[in-house]
């Protein structure tokens, strides 16, 4: 049972698997927060100028 059980602590042939996995899981982090700081930034720049229009013809300039 020993001998197992130290063969199974010092097999590595999955762990490029899992640095991997975990390298995506990082990156896909990142991007899903980039896009939703994105996202309200062009939220942000889409109601300033329909704020802008509608004061344009608001008062008919």
């Amino acid at each position: 049972m020993k001998k197992i059980l130290i063969r199974l602590w010092k097999e590595d042939q999955g762990q490029d698997l899992v640095e991997y996995a975990l390298i995506v899981a990082a990156v896909g982090l990142a991007l899903i927060t980039t896009v939703n700081q994105l996202s309200v930034a062009v939220v942000s720049l889409y109601s300033s100028i329909t704020q802008g229009l509608t004061s344009i013809g608001a008062t008919g300039q």
